[in-house]
C-alpha cells in the first residue's frame, strides 16, 4: 500500500508539487529542485490529501490492534497453527477488496485495510507460541531470524513488485496478484504443519525426543493460569514492551512513509522509489540471520549469554538506526547519502529479530504468545501515530525541514529504546513462568518423565 498510494492518488488534483512555491516562482528553501520523471507525475483516479492517505496508511493498525492479545490465548490455549491460517485468509480477502472498496468511497478501503489489520494481528502471538514449542533454547534466536526476517524478504518481493505492476500494468493489478499468491500458502500450512512436534508426522524420533528434552518441564499442565500481575510488575518485561514500542516506531517510519519521502523530496520515479524502498529490506534479511546465527553459536560453545546476545542485538537495532536518521536529516538533498544511510539504519534494525523480539520467549515460554500479544499491542500505537504525524508535519508542501523533525523524533526514541533494554533487559527465565507447585525439583527425575513421554515405541 506505501508504494501503491503514490499511483493511485491524483497528485495534478490536489496540486501537489513540492519543488516550487505556490506562485509558481523559484524553489522553495528546504526543497530539493530535482526535475520528476513523467513517470513519477502520473496520476491515479483518487483526490486524497496528505491527511488523508496518512489515515489510510494507519487504518491498518487500527484492526491490528485489537486482534493481538486474543490471538494469544487462542494460540496458546486452542491452536497457532489455524490461528496463524486465519490471519492469512483475513489478509487475502481484505487485499482483493482494496480495488473495489477504493472506488466505492475510500472509508471502504479503511475497512478492508482493517480487516487485513485484524489479520495480521494474529500473526505474531501465534508465531511465539509457534517458536516456542519447536525451537530448542540455544536455537531461538537463528529460529526467531529465520521466520521474522520473512517480513524483511516479503517486503522486498511485495515493494519491488508492486512497483514493477504499477509501471507495466495498474495499480488495481497490484492487490489483485498480491492477494492471490498467498492462498499457495495456505494449502502448503495445513498440510506440513503441525502445532508441536509430536504431532507432526514430518519430524523423525530423534528430533522429536531432542526438541522435547530442551524445553519441555515434566508435570507441568499445557494450559496455566496467566499471572497478569507479576507480567505488568516485572521490569525485563516491561524493558520489552517500551523496546518493541520504540523499535516499532523506527520500523514503520521506514516501511510506511520511505516510499513517500522518497518520492515527494528526492523525486525518484516510482519503479525505482519501489526498488530503493525495499533493497534495505532485502540487506536486512541476510544480516538479520547471519548475526542471529554467528550469536547462537557463541551462545552454544559458551562464549556469551542468553541475556548478552538479546541486548547487544538490541543496541545494534537501536543505536545504528538512530545514528543513521541523524545523518539523514542533514544530507540535504544529497541523494546517494541519502539512500546508503537509510539503507544501513533499516539493515541494522535486524538485530531486532534475535533482540527484544525473541526475548518473551526467554522470559517466559510458557506465555509467549500472550507476551507478544501485549507488546505488540502497544507497538501497533506508532502503525498510525507515525502517518497522522507524517501528514500532519508535512501537510502542504512537504519540505526536508518538515522531514528533520520526523527523523529526529524517531532517533530520539530509538536511544530510548538503547537505553532502557540495557539497563533492564534479561535472557533468563522468570519465576512467574511456572507456577511453584508445578516447578521441577529433581532436574533427573524431571528428565526421565520426559523421555517416557516423547519416545514413542
Amino acid at each position: 500500500m506505501s508504494v501503491a498510494i503514490v499511483a493511485m492518488v491524483n497528485h495534478t488534483a490536489i496540486g501537489h508539487d513540492s519543488r516550487r512555491s505556490e506562485d509558481g516562482g523559484p524553489p522553495l528553501e528546504g526543497v530539493c529542485d530535482f526535475e520528476a520523471s513523467a513517470e513519477a507525475l502520473k496520476d491515479g483516479p483518487f483526490v486524497w490529501s496528505q491527511t488523508t492517505r496518512g489515515y489510510i496508511l494507519g487504518s491498518f493498525f487500527y484492526g491490528y490492534l485489537v486482534s493481538q492479545l486474543p490471538a494469544g490465548r487462542l494460540a496458546e490455549d486452542v491452536s497457532a497453527k489455524w490461528v496463524l491460517l486465519a490471519s492469512c485468509l483475513l489478509n487475502v480477502i481484505g487485499c482483493l477488496l482494496i480495488p473495489v472498496a477504493s472506488y466505492m468511497h475510500y472509508s471502504g478501503l479503511l475497512a478492508m485495510r482493517i480487516v487485513q489489520g485484524i489479520g495480521g494481528g494474529l500473526s505474531f502471538p501465534a508465531m511465539h507460541v509457534m517458536i516456542a514449542k519447536w525451537a530448542p533454547p540455544h536455537e531461538r534466536g537463528f529460529f526467531s531470524a529465520i521466520v521474522y526476517a520473512g517480513m524483511s524478504l516479503g517486503t522486498v518481493v511485495s515493494m519491488v513488485s508492486t512497483g514493477s505492476i504499477v509501471a507495466f500494468l495498474d495499480w488495481e493489478s497490484v492487490f489483485y496478484i498480491h492477494g492471490s499468491l498467498p492462498l499457495v500458502w495456505c494449502v502448503a500450512w495445513v498440510w506440513l504443519m503441525d502445532d508441536s512436534p509430536e504431532d507432526s508426522r514430518f519430524v523423525s524420533d530423534e528430533e522429536r525426543l531432542h526438541i522435547a528434552q530442551s524445553i519441555h518441564e515434566a508435570g507441568v499442565p499445557q494450559h496455566l493460569p496467566v499471572p497478569w500481575l507479576s507480567i505488568f510488575t516485572s521490569l525485563p518485561f516491561l524493558a520489552i514492551l517500551v523496546s518493541h514500542f520504540c523499535n516499532n516506531f523506527g520500523w514503520y517510519m521506514l516501511l510506511i512513509e520511505l516510499p513517500t519521502y522518497l518520492s515527494t523530496i528526492l523525486k525518484f520515479p516510482i519503479a525505482s522509489n519501489a526498488l530503493l524502498s525495499s533493497m534495505p529490506f532485502l540487506v536486512m534479511w541476510f544480516f538479520s540471520i547471519a548475526l542471529s546465527k554467528c550469536l547462537d553459536t557463541l551462545e552454544e560453545r559458551d562464549y556469551i549469554s542468553t541475556t548478552t546476545i538479546r541486548k547487544l542485538s538490541t543496541l545494534i537495532a537501536s543505536l545504528v538506526p538512530c545514528a543513521c536518521l541523524v545523518g539523514v536529516s542533514f544530507v540535504g538533498c544529497n541523494r546517494s547519502v541519502a539512500v546508503a544511510l537509510m539503507t544501513v539504519g533499516t539493515m541494522a534494525l535486524g538485530g531486532m529479530f534475535s533482540g527484544f523480539l525473541s526475548n518473551h520467549i526467554d522470559i517466559a515460554p510458557h506465555f509467549a504468545g500472550t507476551l507478544i500479544g501485549i507488546t505488540n499491542s502497544v507497538a501497533t500505537i506508532p502503525g498510525f501515530l507515525v502517518p497522522f504525524l507524517v501528514g500532519q508535519l508535512t501537510e502542504g508542501n512537504e519540505t526536508i525541514f518538515q522531514w528533520r523533525i520526523i527523523f529526529l523524533i524517531t532517533a530520539a526514541l530509538f536511544l530510548l529504546e538503547a537505553v532502557v533494554f540495557t539497563l533492564f533487559g534479561t535472557g533468563e527465565v522468570q519465576p512467574w513462568n511456572t507456577p511453584e507447585q508445578y516447578r521441577r525439583q529433581d532436574s533427573q527425575g524431571s528428565q526421565e518423565v520426559v523421555t517416557n513421554r516423547w519416545t514413542r515405541d
